[in-house]
């Protein structure tokens, strides 16, 4: 399908999705649209920022407006997901729209989502924690629930939601439709789809795990002593909006105060501050109120801000498909952006897992050095089109201590060129940069 108009869609719909400049469908909206249209269970998989909201919602809000019986839940691992899957819907429902909601997440008043659910709401979008409250309360009831959403089903299960999982789809009819969306399709959710899809379509575009073709990757070998110094060379040789990714809440906390200090425009978030404070900060950083955003990775998945230049991980995730979710932060919806990664002696592990999954098959890279300077180049990506064959470069930094020791971090500032693009329509390989 190369057009909205060829799916057939209800006019107030198709009326939406021009006002939003809906013109050409992404490759995943191509595929899964059809097939969900036709009542078929899809299991899809897609690199972030290629649509996979509109990829469900379109098909649902259609069957939805084609019958005044049946409703719709979706379920996402995130109650910022959830709002901005909340976000979509009400957008392509448009104004005039008589389809009542419901967006049922932790942190926010039981009151007002009561008030939500007496109204009947048709379309629900929720995490599983706060949908299993309001099932355990008798708040809701989901007996004619005929079109289910697993999104980002990878990460609820990461997450530890596959009990609440399991608890919800109890309280729903057998018979509905069911879609599974994901950025990945580890085992455990292929075997997933085989116990709760119904002879489902398996939709596959790019690679699900391979970051996305416009995100020119950098790695960057350093002391852990010599980071914070690191980040901030990058941050003042970078323009643009920036998100840094740490590994706990009290580390994001502690960073954005030492940018603060630094007279950086910087602000936090994490799972510990309110619905209220997490949504105000968000919208803080859409408005670009401040340049810098501090993460822990609840927002490595559904955090859809179109101007995120940069993602920078400070530190490693634990677990390898958040490297694919965190640098898809940028580069959304077909921009450009960068994502450079920092890599402590003691990371080597993490980084090995990481590898395995960006390049299954292939030579594993040696380990990173444990003291000062590497021996030989590394073992990690190879040059190609997209980086003008460099390997790694070596630039020295000094370091005292390290972040919790109070004294300075020093490092040789480095100028790195903006991204250039998808060069040849291949991925950008991240270029090494080794700091001892």
């Amino acid at each position: 399908m190369s057009t909205f108009q060829e799916f057939g869609l209800p006019a107030a719909l198709a009326a939406s999705l021009e006002r939003m400049q809906y013109t050409t469908p992404t490759p995943i909206q191509a595929k899964a649209i059809p097939f969900a249209m036709q009542g078929r269970d899809i299991l899809g998989s897609a690199a972030t920022g290629t649509g996979k909201t509109a990829a469900f919602a379109i098909p649902m809000i259609t069957k939805i407006m084609a019958s005044p019986r049946g409703s719709a839940l979706v379920l996402t691992p995130t109650r910022e997901l959830a709002a901005q899957v909340m976000s979509v819907i009400n957008d392509l429902l448009g104004k005039r729209s008589f389809i009542p909601t419901a967006l049922l997440i932790g942190g926010d008043s039981m009151t007002k989502q009561c008030a939500m659910l007496r109204m009947r709401p048709r379309i629900i979008v929720g995490t599983p924690g706060r949908i299993n409250d309001h099932l355990e309360r008798g708040n809701l009831i989901l007996h004619d629930v005929n079109y289910l959403v697993l999104d980002e089903t990878d990460r609820m299960l990461d997450m530890g939601f596959g009990i609440q999982i399991e608890r919800i789809l109890k309280f729903i009819p057998q018979g509905r439709q069911t879609l599974m969306f994901s950025a990945t399709l580890p085992d455990a959710i292929v075997k997933m789809s085989a116990r709760y899809l119904n002879n489902p379509e398996r939709i596959a575009v790019d690679s699900n795990s391979k970051p996305h073709v416009n995100i020119q990757q950098e790695v960057m070998h350093v002391a852990q002593a010599a980071k914070f110094d690191e980040l901030v060379n990058q941050i003042k040789t970078r323009e643009g909006s920036i998100i840094v990714f740490v590994k706990t809440k009290r580390g994001a906390d502690r960073m954005a105060e030492r940018l603060h200090k630094m007279h950086f425009k910087a602000d936090t978030i994490h799972g510990d501050l309110h619905q209220r404070k997490r949504e105000k900060v968000i919208q803080g950083f859409r408005d670009k109120q401040f340049r810098i955003l501090v993460a822990t990775d609840i927002a490595a998945r559904g955090l859809d801000i179109p101007h995120i230049e940069h993602v920078i991980n400070y530190d490693l995730p634990q677990c390898p498909e958040d490297y694919i979710h965190r640098i898809g932060r940028t580069a959304r919806n077909g921009a450009e952006g960068s994502a450079i990664c920092f890599i402590a002696p003691e990371d080597g592990l993490l980084w090995r897992d990481i590898q395995k999954l960006l390049n299954p098959g292939q030579p594993l890279p040696p380990m990173p050095p444990r003291h000062g300077r590497p021996s030989g180049k590394s073992g990690g990506y190879k040059g190609n089109k997209a980086n003008n064959g460099h390997g790694q470069r070596d630039a020295k930094a000094k370091h005292s201590s390290g972040e919790n020791g109070g004294s300075r971090e020093g490092g040789r500032r480095r100028r790195f060129r903006k991204p250039a693009g998808a060069a040849g329509g291949h991925a950008h390989a991240p270029r090494q940069v080794v700091s001892a």
